[in-house]
């Protein structure tokens, strides 16, 4: 288990007015330096505001990413926070908006936190398989203070025929997985070859040297057709010769 979440940063937000709302006030913030974003949670009322883009990219960028908890200061007003939803412009890669959320260092939470496997597996040392994580998050519900910055998974002892599952993850009694605990986190597989599609110009070769079997089939059925039609005729039973006609008195 890594080590537990802990307040570090500082962001300071300066709260929108009505007339600062809107796409086009939106942009101009932008330009200025700043991005848009909003402050809900702890029962009290939602605040459009304003944050330094900078301040939040040192803490998605940190060790605890979005789940770092740090002191928001609205006017003044303390309070922990966590970011729990953010935009990027998709080209260019800039924050766009931000959403903050007030929280309860008493009351516990559900976050996702990543998994994070350790160690090389016997079966890759001694097997030539190959390990593959199935599962790269888990969800947890937890006080803040106990949210790990990830769950570290020694696959070391993993061979061919063995899983490592949810249950298996290590935690605390203060640690609740909400994630189906059966559901695979890591296991081992082998090396499938891949088939590789013939070229053009190996399909025409191909073509081109084989028989021209259609035309042979075709003529041999139409030989076979008349032979049987010959056979049908001899077998045929010849009619009887009409009566010649009795001369006319």
């Amino acid at each position: 288990m890594a080590t537990t979440n802990k307040a570090s940063n500082m962001v300071e937000a300066q709260p929108r007015k009505a007339e600062e709302r809107g796409k086009n006030e939106a942009r101009r913030l932008r330009r200025s330096g700043r991005v848009p974003g909003v402050v809900y949670g702890a029962k009290k009322d939602s605040v459009a505001v304003s944050v330094d883009p900078k301040a939040i990219a040192r803490i998605l960028h940190s060790d605890t990413g979005h789940n770092t908890i740090f002191e928001l200061s609205v006017n003044g007003e303390k309070s922990k926070a966590m970011i729990v939803d953010w935009q990027y412009e998709p080209i260019k890669g800039a924050l766009m908006h931000i959403d903050l959320k007030r929280i309860a260092m008493d009351q516990r939470l559900k976050v996702q936190v990543p998994i994070q496997l350790q160690g090389v597996p016997e079966g890759v040392k001694t097997q030539g398989g190959i390990l593959e994580q199935v599962l790269r998050e888990v969800e947890i519900e937890c006080l803040p203070g106990d949210i790990p910055s990830h769950i570290d998974v020694n696959v070391e002892h993993l061979v061919f025929g063995m899983v490592i599952r949810v249950t298996d993850l290590p935690h605390h009694e203060g640690l609740k997985f909400l994630t189906d605990p059966n559901q695979t986190v890591a296991h081992m597989t082998s090396v499938k070859e891949e088939e590789v599609a013939p070229s053009p110009e190996a399909v025409a070769e191909a073509a081109a040297a084989a028989p021209a079997e259609p035309e042979v089939i075709k003529k041999g059925k139409q030989e076979t057709e008349e032979g049987a039609a010959e056979a049908a005729a001899e077998a045929k039973p010849e009619k009887p010769e009409r009566a010649e006609k009795k001369e006319k008195k």
